[in-house]
């Protein structure tokens, strides 16, 4: 039989973090040691976002968190969150240096007793897979994207993220994309929804200074509605669909923001500004680039707008603003389909469909404030009970458990 972890101690376990907090320790035994393992810790993406928020989960129910990736402005969020970080050049697709890490992960396996290998990205994937085969240790996946699966060659590159023993999907979309496209038996997949920090993404929490900082700074005139469509600018996210219904809209009475980073594309960014001054919306839009408060933002806009034209795997955009209670309107695809409660919650539209996206916002905008107050109470609830950090993190945490009471031949 397998061994059960790296120091042949049965009686291990990661405790669901709900219960720690209540003073249960539980199981009496040595807690676990998870190494979670992605290329970078990028600032602003889900999968690293979603990797310190595990860290901090694992740390609070009494184990141990290990990251292993490339570095960068997240670092400082795991050492608040009283993880560990090793710096390994995991971020890199140089079959040779995939081959390096392979040992370097070894080593970092064995001499820190880690029980649990957890990838979150394809590239330091293989190198993990063939690491935690070689120490003998759990691993599990995380897929986040349905990513490229045109060719044998990205299938096969892709086919590492299955290779799990227990496989993360971050929604029912990826999981039916996994069983699809891999043929992943659906008993091996856990739909685990990407979860939203109720302790920043909540109406008590963001004051009044905050929103008028942002509106000053946004030149937003008082009394005017204001509609949102946050997300980084490439040509998926749909702002020119977005462009493209406030022009059919053709209302002056308006705002509209495109809050988001290019992330050097240039070429796009002024491509919309030119589409806005050829629609003579030049009064009525801003791009206002990337936003380090956006509780503050979506608490001082009226209507958010996710026009994605590619499917998103969850669509992160969608949750954060329904747990302000904001209306949103969204493309009817992906995973937001499934954090939206049509016509309770928000509203669904065909995907790059700019009519039916203009009479759908015309509707919000045309809503009275007691079937504003009543969305808003749905939507609270709604990711107040399917959709937070906590059911994210002790959803996680049973994957972990689970695994490591798995009784396999070897």
């Amino acid at each position: 039989m397998r061994r059960m972890n790296g120091t042949g101690d049965n009686n291990i376990a990661v405790l669901p973090a709900e219960r720690v907090a209540g003073g249960n320790s539980g199981s009496g035994g040595r807690m676990a040691t998870v190494l979670q393992v992605l290329p970078a810790l990028g600032a602003g993406g889900g999968v690293e976002r979603g990797t310190v928020e595990i860290a901090q989960a694992i740390v609070e129910a009494g184990g141990r968190a290990l990251v292993a990736s490339a570095g960068g402005p997240l670092q400082h969020d795991l050492k608040r969150a009283g993880a560990e970080h090793f710096l390994l050049p995991v971020d890199s697709k140089n079959p040779l240096v995939m081959q390096a890490n392979i040992a370097r992960l070894s080593d970092l396996i064995s001499q820190q007793s880690v029980d649990i290998v957890h990838a979150r990205s394809r590239a330091p994937a293989w190198s993990a897979y063939f690491a935690a085969k070689r120490t003998d240790r759990r691993f599990i996946t995380t897929f986040h994207g349905p990513y490229g699966a045109g060719s044998w060659l990205k299938r096969h590159f892709s086919s590492v993220m299955t290779k799990g023993e227990r496989v993360i999907a971050i929604s029912a979309f990826i999981a039916s994309h996994v069983r699809r496209v891999y043929g992943l038996p659906a008993a091996k997949i856990r739909v685990i929804h990407r979860g939203v920090d109720l302790s920043r993404f909540t109406t008590d929490n963001v004051t009044a200074e905050r929103m008028v900082t942002l509106a000053k700074m946004w030149r937003l005139a008082d009394g005017l509605p204001v509609i949102m469509l946050p997300g980084r600018l490439t040509r998926w996210k749909g702002q020119t669909v977005f462009i493209s219904a406030i022009a059919a809209l053709a209302r002056r009475d308006i705002r509209c923001l495109l809050v988001g980073s290019d992330q050097g594309r240039g070429g796009y960014r002024r491509e919309l500004e030119a589409l806005i001054t050829k629609n003579n919306l030049g009064e009525i839009f801003r791009v206002v680039g990337h936003c380090s408060d956006m509780p503050a933002a979506y608490m001082l806009t009226d209507i958010i707008v996710s026009a994605s034209t590619e499917p998103e795997a969850f669509g992160r955009v969608v949750p954060e603003a329904q747990a302000l209670g904001r209306p949103v309107v969204a493309s009817n695809h992906g995973g937001v389909r499934e954090t939206i409660v049509e016509g309770e919650t928000g509203w669904l539209v065909p995907p790059a469909d700019a009519d039916a996206l203009a009479a759908t916002i015309a509707h919000v905008l045309d809503l009275k404030k007691p079937a504003r107050q009543r969305l808003a109470e749905k939507a609270i609830a709604n990711v107040r009970e399917n959709f937070s950090r906590q059911t994210m993190s002790a959803k996680t945490l049973e994957v972990y458990n689970e695994v490591l009471h798995l009784k396999e031949s070897s």
